[in-house]
């Protein structure tokens, strides 16, 4: 039979006893189970039990490079594969599945229903992920942006009545329809704050998916697992950051994770002894 003081128990040093509590009890949503399934997994093994999955896509054999499926879910819808995941590791855990795209339809019922957004929506649906953040900043509900980068990850924190909004930072109005907007144009802004900050390699990997969705074509941008990987554990520590009240980077600010950075500037020199 499955038990939870068991399972969170090597949690024990990084996470305390009133903090695993919150974690059991906070109710999340994942938008996305993409990338968000690193989130989705990372918090099922953290020990939440209570996480809502939104997604209308299904499994194709090029997403295996990255997300957190098998090569017997191919052909599956992303949010059954995925719940199912998550069960097999926590079989007790409340798994509740939208196998649909968000919209202004839909998006303030579904963040209605729990405590936490994580929002990694593909922004080829530049009117779900508007429809979503409208809804959390109607409701005061925090939301995580998290994406990947390279090998690495960014995360935007938009705390209850943030300072600023998904649509400010991304130079939407901030009211009225979003259909009429050019998602390249609108991403290809944003990335354009961001370029001295990243890899020369993930400029012209967005640079090309751009050149080919201009042209109306739709254009799997090019990720590997590393950085998908780090969105996860990203996007995370952050929650838990929020949850234990400590502090975290609010929008505008961004928090950006490079790996290859980590691997080459942050090193510590060790110097072996022999034991005498």
């Amino acid at each position: 039979m499955f038990n939870y003081q068991e399972f969170i128990k090597r949690n024990e040093g990084y996470v305390d006893v009133e903090l695993q509590q919150k974690i059991r009890e906070t109710k999340l949503l994942i938008a996305g189970c993409g990338i968000g399934s690193s989130i989705a997994e990372a918090a099922i093994r953290l020990g939440f039990e209570k996480i809502t999955l939104v997604d209308g896509d299904v499994i194709e054999l090029h997403n295996l490079n990255r997300q957190d499926y098998n090569y017997s879910d191919v052909g599956k819808p992303k949010v059954f594969a995925l719940r199912d995941r998550l069960l097999s590791i926590n079989p007790q855990a409340e798994i509740t599945i939208y196998n649909d795209w968000v919209d202004k339809e839909n998006a303030y019922d579904m963040v209605q229903e729990v405590d936490m957004v994580l929002d990694t929506i593909d922004f080829l649906s530049l009117e779900g992920i508007i429809a979503l953040h409208d809804a959390c900043k109607v409701q005061s509900k925090p939301v995580f942006s998290a994406v990947s980068a390279g090998w690495g990850a960014g995360a935007l924190y938009f705390p209850p009545n943030s300072k600023t909004s998904f649509r400010h930072l991304f130079g939407i109005p901030e009211q009225g329809e979003v259909s009429h907007l050019s998602y390249v144009s609108t991403f290809k802004a944003f990335i354009a704050q961001l370029a001295q900050h990243l890899d020369a390699d993930i400029i012209r990997a967005l640079s090309k998916a751009f050149t080919i969705m201009e042209d109306g074509k739709p254009c799997p941008a090019s990720q590997v697992a590393p950085g998908a990987f780090s969105v996860g554990a990203l996007a995370m520590s952050m929650v838990l950051r929020v949850l234990a009240g400590k502090p975290v980077a609010e929008a505008p600010d961004l928090v950006l994770l490079n790996m290859s950075d980590v691997c080459t500037n942050q090193v510590v020199k060790l110097k072996g002894e022999l034991l005498q």
